[in-house]
């Protein structure tokens, strides 16, 4: 199993849909990576030299990725609630932040199991 910028990617795929296992790397920056690289985009995964390898992880360095982009991501979202604006504040109650309707569905906001209210008023209050 490959171990590439401190993650082991699935040996038994192409290494295009492996490198996806790396957040913040999805289909299209793969593609793009590997062709930087000279890397063939249906090799498997556990087909790659250690040159091939080495070449992966020289063109992944410029993307921040993994922890950094986790945490650029966090920073973001806390900035947004230090400064008490709206999408900090739906943040800070785990609502939908881009505007979608919350009267239906929302069940991951809304919670999946214990079902609060949250866009109209319940039934038992009516």
């Amino acid at each position: 199993m490959p171990r590439i910028i401190g993650v082991d990617i699935p040996a038994n795929k192409k290494v295009l849909f492996a490198l996806t296992a790396i957040y913040g790397v999805g289909p299209k920056r793969s593609a793009q990576v590997l062709q930087e690289a000279g890397v063939d985009q249906n090799k498997r995964a556990r087909d790659l030299t250690t040159s091939e390898i080495s070449r992966i992880q020289k063109a992944l360095e410029k993307y921040t990725l993994e922890g950094d982009l986790r945490r650029q991501i966090n920073d973001n979202i806390d900035r947004l609630i230090r400064v008490r604006c709206y999408r900090g504040r739906r943040h800070q109650v785990k609502l939908p932040v881009r505007g979608q309707r919350t009267r239906t569905n929302a069940r991951i906001a809304r919670g999946g199991v214990k079902r609060r209210t949250v866009g109209s008023v319940s039934k038992d209050q009516k």
